[in-house]
């Protein structure tokens, strides 16, 4: 650790404040001006009696914390890349695959923040924001690296800080900074911000449940992450005249259009996750008969088969098999089949010549139906049957936005919420922050119960 006993503390101040009275340590390593405000006058002097002690029995001060070498944690002794490198095959362990990856992507910005250099001419820096999360922070393909990814490796973890620098909260400010910004310069979403942030504070519980750094640096309280929304954007929903036009297109769609077209129609009509349509099997649609009037039937979701990538997956396929979100492993939801859907999935089924135990929607090859695939197919039908205006629009621009639509229709047609929310997968809180918004048809309904209530009487004139 760098050191140097140039040091000057100066007097306390203090600060009457409307609320509270605040009191603040001031003090000056090699130039550098620290302080550090206590809540009571007793602590901060205190605190500055330690210093001044520090300097009377010519005790050395690090430069990077501004605190006396006595106050040093064990964060010296380890380099930030050796533990974002650990924390990665900690987490590794027991997390899905897309978590895999969102924490090799918030590493990857820390770890350049965190370097003591600059990157030198001969490397990319695109080649060094692969290295690290593909191979640095992926548990699985590290040891495969290639030569020239092994010394972009090993320079950086030469040239990263120590653990120390989340001392200095000057750095801790330049790492968040980082999370927050895009390459251009420009904000990075909040939603991205905000899990970028939740992921640092798990390795840095982590870096303190080991006893690598005495408390977490990250900054705590109302005000610290951006905010975000999970409401449903009302542009994206899709009416029924588009939901039938942008269908019919895809149904006549040279390669593979009769299945993807069913394929939509059961996000449209029943809601489910796109991961958990391309996992749900034939003997999973309970359908009836065709000679019985009651077309009514059931759809079995039991599974999900999110869309990782085979870098980030244990078995080293492109999908990862899960249980449903947000329940346990072995759990199922039931949801209702209604007619129109019915008659779709039966004609797919017999002109698949599917079998009971095979996957409802399989790919071309029979394998899972790639989401490269419906989304390609997706984007191209709004392009052909929307106009201009509506393509460049959020109407219906993701696939997702047909469960929106299902689920948002549930809700306006007054299926109480409980039961939407049972069919969908979801709580009712989140049912109700997501789509409250896109609750609509019901303005004359709520006024009529209000006037049900009654108006104040009136009253006589004066005199």
């Amino acid at each position: 650790m760098e050191s140097t006993f140039d040091v000057r503390v100066y007097k306390m101040l203090t600060y009457k404040g409307s609320r509270k009275t605040s009191y603040t340590v001031r003090w000056v390593v090699a130039g550098k001006p620290y302080r550090e405000t206590f809540g009571t006058s007793a602590v901060a002097d205190s605190f500055r009696s330690d210093l001044i002690s520090a300097t009377r029995r010519g005790e050395a001060f690090s430069l990077t914390t501004g605190r006396p070498i006595s106050h040093a944690s064990g964060a010296t002794a380890v380099n930030w890349y050796d533990f974002a490198v650990q924390f990665t095959d900690a987490q590794w362990r027991r997390t899905s695959g897309n978590n895999r990856k969102n924490v090799a992507k918030a590493l990857m910005t820390t770890t350049i923040a965190l370097l003591r250099a600059p990157l030198p001419s001969r490397f990319s820096p695109i080649d060094v924001r692969t290295s690290l999360p593909e191979f640095a922070f992926n548990s699985n393909r590290r040891h495969d690296a290639p030569p020239e990814v092994t010394t972009i490796l090993r320079w950086v973890e030469r040239n990263s800080e120590s653990m120390a620098a989340w001392e200095d909260p000057r750095r801790v400010e330049e790492v968040l900074h980082a999370l927050a910004t895009k390459l251009d310069g420009s904000p990075a979403a909040a939603s991205s911000i905000k899990r970028h942030r939740r992921i640092l504070n798990v390795a840095m519980e982590y870096a303190v449940k080991h006893g690598t750094l005495r408390s977490n640096p990250l900054p705590k309280g109302r005000g610290t992450t951006p905010k975000t929304s999970s409401a449903v954007d009302k542009r994206s929903l899709i009416n029924p005249a588009h939901a039938a036009s942008l269908l019919a297109w895809v149904r006549h769609r040279p390669r593979g259009g009769p299945r993807l077209h069913a394929f939509f129609a059961m996000l449209y009509y029943a809601g489910p996750r796109p991961e958990e349509v391309v996992a749900i099997r034939v003997l999973d649609a309970r359908l009836p008969a065709v000679e019985e009037d009651d077309q009514w039937g059931e759809l079995l979701f039991h599974s999900a088969q999110p869309e990782v990538g085979r870098r980030w997956t244990d078995t080293g396929d492109v999908h990862e098999e899960r249980g449903l979100k947000g329940r346990a492993r072995d759990d199922t939801r039931v949801v209702p089949c209604r007619p129109a859907l019915t008659r779709i999935l039966r004609e797919h089924i017999e002109a698949e010549a599917l079998k009971p135990g095979d996957l409802l929607f399989p790919g071309e090859n029979g394998g899972i139906l790639s989401g490269s695939v419906f989304r390609r197919a997706w984007r191209t039908a709004r392009e052909k049957v929307l106009a201009p205006e509506e393509f460049a629009s959020p109407l219906g621009k993701r696939v997702y936005d047909l469960r929106h639509t299902c689920l948002t229709t549930w809700l306006n047609a007054g299926i109480p919420p409980a039961q939407v929310a049972e069919w969908a997968g979801n709580s009712v809180p989140v049912l109700l922050a997501t789509y409250a918004r896109c609750i609509s048809g019901q303005l004359r309904d709520h006024q009529r119960r209000i006037e049900a209530g009654g108006d104040l009487p009136e009253l006589p004139a004066d005199g």
